[in-house]
C-alpha cells in the first residue's frame, strides 16, 4: 500500500498581499525604526553625560597646578548668613601653605583612613575672622582615586560617621608672625570634613581661638551649629567658622571645575 505525499499548500503559488496587510507591515517597520532610534539616542545621550562627568572629574584633579591660589583661596571670603543666628561673616586669608604632599599634615589615624584615596597634592590656607579672635585652616586634598574609590570613601564616612570623630580631626596650618602662630593641635576646637564624589577632592576646615588657648572638648561643626548647642566651641561660633568657610571654599572649587570643564570641551 502506498501513501500520497502531503500537499504543500502554496508551494507553487505566490500569496496575494492586500492593501491592509501592506499598510500594517509598513507601520510595523516604521514603529521598530522609531523604537530602535530612541534606544540608540538614549544610549548616545547617556554616553555624552558620562563623558562630560569624566571630563569634569579629570579637570578637577588637575586644578591644584593650573589655577592661581587666589581663585582657590581668595584673600577675602564673605559669608552672608554664615555666623550664629544668621549673622554675616568675613574671613581674611593670613597664610597659605606651600603645596605639597600629605606627610605630617594629618593625625596618624586620619592619614590611614584617607590612604585608600592616595595623596596627589594638599593645598591649605588659614583665615581669621573680622575681629581676629578666631582662626580657621581650610584644606583641599587632591587624591589619586577614581570616582568609584571616592564614592566608597564617602559612603564609609557617612556610614561610620567618621566626620564626627575627635580622633579624626584635621590638623591646622600655623604660620609665624600671624594671628594663627599659636594654632596647633591642642587649639583645635571645631572641624568639618567633606569627601567629594564628583571630584577627587577631600575638603576640610578646622577652627580655634586666635589667642592660642587649648581646647579640652572639641566639637564637630555639624553639632556645634545646632540650635541650643552649649559647648564652648558652639557658643563662640567656631562651628560656624569651620562650616561656613569650608562650604564657601568648596563652592568656589565647584565653580572653578565648571569653568575648567567648559574650556576643555
Amino acid at each position: 500500500m502506498s501513501f500520497a505525499e502531503p500537499e504543500l499548500s502554496g508551494a507553487h503559488t505566490r500569496p496575494r498581499v492586500g492593501p491592509r496587510t501592506a499598510a500594517a507591515a509598513t507601520c510595523l517597520v516604521l514603529g521598530l525604526g522609531l523604537v530602535g532610534g530612541a534606544a540608540v539616542g538614549s544610549r548616545l545621550t547617556g554616553g555624552g553625560d558620562d563623558a562630560a562627568a569624566r571630563t569634569a572629574y579629570s579637570a578637577a584633579g588637575a586644578l591644584w597646578h593650573s589655577v592661581p591660589v587666589d581663585r582657590i583661596f581668595p584673600p577675602t571670603v564673605r559669608g552672608t548668613g554664615a555666623g550664629p543666628g544668621g549673622a554675616d561673616r568675613t574671613w581674611t586669608r593670613i597664610a597659605v601653605a606651600p603645596d605639597g604632599g600629605c606627610a605630617h599634615a594629618f593625625d596618624p589615624l586620619l592619614a590611614r583612613t584617607l590612604a585608600s584615596a592616595g595623596c596627589r597634592r594638599l593645598l591649605r590656607a588659614t583665615y581669621t575672622d573680622a575681629t581676629q579672635s578666631h582662626v580657621t585652616t581650610v584644606g583641599l586634598l587632591f587624591t589619586e582615586a577614581d570616582p568609584a574609590a571616592m564614592s566608597a570613601l564617602a559612603a564609609r564616612f557617612r556610614a561610620e560617621r567618621l566626620d564626627r570623630r575627635v580622633d579624626l580631626m584635621p590638623r591646622p596650618y600655623a604660620a609665624a608672625g600671624t594671628a594663627a602662630a599659636g594654632f596647633g593641635d591642642r587649639q583645635r576646637a571645631s572641624w568639618t570634613i567633606s569627601v567629594l564624589t564628583d571630584a577627587p577632592v577631600v575638603a576640610y576646615a578646622v577652627s580655634g581661638w586666635a589667642d592660642g588657648r587649648t581646647v579640652d572638648a572639641p566639637q564637630p561643626a555639624a553639632d556645634a551649629v545646632r540650635t541650643g548647642a552649649a559647648t564652648a566651641p558652639a557658643q563662640a561660633g567656631l562651628g560656624n567658622e569651620a562650616k561656613g568657610l569650608a562650604d564657601r571654599i568648596e563652592r568656589r572649587l565647584r565653580k572653578t571645575i565648571g569653568t575648567a570643564t567648559e574650556k576643555s570641551a
